[in-house]
């Protein structure tokens, strides 16, 4: 059993631990990692993010190709769908992308160990094989827990990845299901109901609350559901499911209004259960060692991540701030250059979020509910991309850009984005919120013409004064 030593020592090779071990490396610290999957990259890139935006991008083509061409003048047959192709697509994207991450530990110099790890005590991590044994045992100065996060469970449903899957098992399907119903209308719900609705799928939306996308702004997610109920999706809010019974048929669910009344039944081929996740800290050790934990049941960390015991760092799901593979990536970031002596830090307050649905959704900062609720007296401007030549040239002219300001110091609180392009237009929003711009110094930036960010630099305007094109 070897017994090598080590400066860090991370524990998970998803977005926050992969990125966290090169930049110790980039620093001059000797750096392992253990990672209990076959490939790196986590679940981010193996059966999370990267393979669902290939699905996303694949299914709003075939989406495109049989519905959108014609008015520009591309006429096509009706497309056909090759399925096996598709995922195989999908397939070779998360392939090259996991084998990026491994060439970038071998020109970084950093160990690989696969096994799940555990914590022995501060200073002392096991690999343990699948069989539970310790295989090898590393010496470390410091350790990293960047274990991630795994699917919240719903009580009364058994999730088998075959009829009732996970966000995993609904990124490997073996055909189209002809009824498919979605547990949960959060983000992954909806971006992979999005996907197989395209495909050809009858796709229903139960969620408990009475809205969908919990923590979006309300405005924003009016106009997202009334824009995928146009595109097919079905939605009953305020229900919840309270049982699911495998068939030969597929998937018989109970589902009974979330505040009382009369159940109803529901049958689908596949079930995607997609409630949320939660903390991954099973079988980390965390108790030996004396890691104290949070009353949500995360790793209680300080300033630096450092948690309750000297040398033992958390970062990304398994502590506070949002559950995002990014903000996992600049915590993991943050955390090694202050080990190495500089001062890292995250605004986790302006970290942006993005829904992959068609159009986008994007946002960072505060909603107007927020900002409500905190008392804040703040200013609206909006625009909406009907108004934006390059988004009438593009042919997708749904949805708007919101800017929240502060109402007397013009400081830009949120930004909020419903549009083709969203996701990418949020980045530069986040930037600016980053170096505290006003809504002025926004308007003010010269945009390129004719660019979808030209709608955002005209809410900014709308919400310093006036915009020019509106």
């Amino acid at each position: 059993m070897a017994n090598e030593s080590f400066d860090l020592v991370v524990i998970g090779a998803g977005p926050g631990g992969y990125v966290a071990a090169i930049r110790a490396s980039q620093l001059g610290l000797k750096v392992a990692v253990v990672e209990k999957r076959a490939t790196l990259g986590g679940t981010c890139l193996n059966v999370g993010c990267i393979p669902s935006k290939a699905l996303l991008q694949s299914s709003h083509l075939f989406e495109e190709a049989g519905h959108d061409l014609a008015v520009h003048g591309v006429v096509v047959a009706a497309p056909k769908l090759d399925f096996a192709q598709l995922m195989k697509r999908k397939n070779e994207v998360v392939e090259a992308t996991t084998k990026g991450v491994a060439f970038l530990f071998k020109k970084n110099k950093i160990a690989s160990y696969t096994g799940a790890g555990r914590i022995e005590a501060p200073g002392s991590v096991a690999v343990l094989g699948d069989d539970g044994a310790v295989k090898e045992t590393l010496a470390a100065k410091n350790i990293l827990i960047a274990s991630g996060s795994e699917v919240t469970p719903l009580p009364g449903v058994t999730i088998d990845e075959k009829k009732i899957v996970s966000s995993t098992g609904a990124l490997d399907l073996t055909e189209v299901p002809k009824r498919l119903v979605v547990v949960g209308a959060g983000i992954i719900g909806l971006e992979l109901g999005s996907v197989w609705r395209r495909l050809g799928a009858e796709v229903t939306v139960v969620e408990f609350l009475d809205r969908i996308t919990p923590g979006v702004d309300d405005e924003v997610t009016k106009f997202l559901q009334r824009t995928l109920a146009k595109q097919g999706l079905k939605f009953k809010l305020g229900a919840k499911v309270t049982n699911a019974e495998t068939t030969d048929a597929g998937v018989r669910l109970t589902v009974e209004p979330a505040k009382g009344g009369e159940a109803e039944t529901l049958e689908a081929d596949v079930v995607l259960v997609s409630i949320g996740r939660r903390p991954y800290v099973a079988g980390l050790g965390l108790d030996k060692a004396g890691v104290k934990m949070t009353e949500r049941g995360r790793i209680a960390v300080d300033g630096h991540f450092q948690t309750s015991v000297p040398g033992i760092y958390a970062i990304g799901d398994v502590i506070d701030g949002p559950m995002l593979a990014h903000k996992a990536s600049e915590d993991g970031v943050a955390c090694v250059e202050t080990l190495a002596g500089q001062k890292g830090h995250v605004n986790w307050d302006l970290v942006p979020s993005i829904i992959y649905t068609q159009p986008e959704v994007a946002w960072v900062g505060k909603t107007e509910e927020q900002l409500k609720a905190a008392g804040v007296a703040y200013k609206v401007g909006k625009y909406p991309f009907t108004a934006d030549p390059r988004s009438r040239a593009n042919g997708a002219t749904e949805g708007f850009v919101k800017v929240l300001a502060d109402k007397a110091s013009d400081k830009v609180l949120g930004v909020h984005i419903f549009g083709a392009e969203a996701g990418t237009m949020i980045a530069e929003a986040a930037m600016a919120m980053e170096f505290s711009a006003s809504a002025e110094d926004i308007g003010r930036v010269c945009h390129a013409h004719p660019t979808v960010n030209e709608a955002l630099k005209e809410a900014a305007l709308a919400a310093w004064d006036k915009p020019i094109h509106l």
